[in-house]
């Protein structure tokens, strides 16, 4: 049979009392330092995301149309992928250094230190969710240049002309008084279009 529990006649010592005072400033102190680490991390996460787009590291190439299709299918979805990502990790920093949108009921208020001691610990991990994606967000972003930096250029459509002399296949230079130069593997060579037997446009040059 269980013996009833009964309080220590032990008298607190100075000790006790003061690790008794220290705990409750830290309860008290708790969340107001989980919401300060918060917005410094809004703050310096928000001014590494800003450094990124005003250095233009978005752009690599000036157009990501010059990129092959699936490189640039691959961007746009980088990007996306940023976009999405970056917006939760902003909701999130912003859930941690200013709570939450809501309104508690009177009769579910629960005594200041257990409930801002839980506030704390709800606040404390959105922090760490909301870092992980933000720096995710930065990640993907920097995936984004580093594909439309080295990513395959779009291939330009090939012209193959036949004429009496040969057929001659390349990128078309320009257009001009019955001729067409063309950029072939040799070299440029303009072609008399009135002497060409046949025309038509090619994905590569045989």
């Amino acid at each position: 049979m269980s013996r009833p529990l009964s309080p220590d006649p032990s008298p607190a010592t100075p000790a006790d009392l003061r690790l008794a005072q220290e705990r409750d400033r830290l309860l008290r102190t708790e969340l107001p330092r989980v919401r300060e680490a918060a917005t410094a991390w809004r703050n310096g996460l928000g001014g590494l995301l800003a450094a990124l787009v005003a250095f233009s590291l978005i752009r690599g190439r000036s157009d990501v149309g010059q990129l092959a299709e699936r490189w640039a299918v691959v961007v746009g979805v980088l990007l996306a992928a940023a976009l999405l990502t970056g917006a939760a990790g902003a909701l999130l920093l912003l859930r941690a250094a200013h709570g939450r949108p809501a309104v508690t009921s009177a009769n579910e208020l629960l005594p200041p230190p257990v409930g801002d001691h839980i506030e704390a610990l709800d606040s404390a991990q959105a922090l760490r969710r909301g870092i992980s994606l933000t720096l995710g967000c930065a990640l993907l972003l920097l995936s984004a240049v580093a594909t439309t930096w080295y990513g395959p250029e779009r291939t330009a459509p090939m012209t193959q002309v036949t004429t009496p002399v040969g057929t001659f296949c390349g990128s078309t230079v320009r257009i001009a008084h019955g001729t067409l130069v063309l950029k072939t593997a040799a070299g440029e060579v303009t072609v008399d279009l009135n002497r060409a037997s046949s025309l038509r446009a090619s994905s590569a040059c045989p």
